[in-house]
């Protein structure tokens, strides 16, 4: 396993971009929006791993809540897993809650799904498949 993305909530990728592009020194793949989960995503690679920068597409977002209450900052940390319905399946009997029990398409167009916070020491976790 290994760590394929940070996800940082953000309430403007206008804003949030040009400072990433400082930081990191290069600018973003394009941007995209994943429907189902209401965000906008600019995505920056950086070798083995990537940041992205994620902006609600709605105020009903679950990124819109998670701004309200906890405002700008990490909202999730991704890991890479070879087998995304094993996995989930292995965690669910071991007793870790799911957020989803079946995988949705993440920014990059891969398997994911996520984990609740309440089992994961508070930390929202995405298990992404690595293709």
């Amino acid at each position: 396993m290994k760590i394929h993305h940070v996800g940082i909530a953000v309430k403007s990728l206008g804003a949030a971009v040009p400072l990433f592009e400082r930081l990191l020194g290069r600018a973003p793949d394009p941007e995209n929006v994943i429907k189902e989960q209401k965000v906008r995503v600019a995505t920056f690679n950086l070798g083995q791993a990537r940041i992205e920068l994620l902006e609600p597409t709605a105020a009903d977002s679950p990124l819109a809540l998670f701004l309200g209450k906890r405002g700008e900052g990490v909202h999730h940390v991704a890991l890479a897993v070879p087998d995304l319905p094993r996995v989930l399946a292995e965690l669910e009997q071991a007793g870790v809650r799911l957020i989803d029990r079946e995988p949705g398409t993440g920014a990059g167009k891969e398997r994911m799904a996520f984990l609740h916070p309440a089992s994961t020491a508070g930390v929202l976790i995405e298990l992404v498949e690595e293709k």
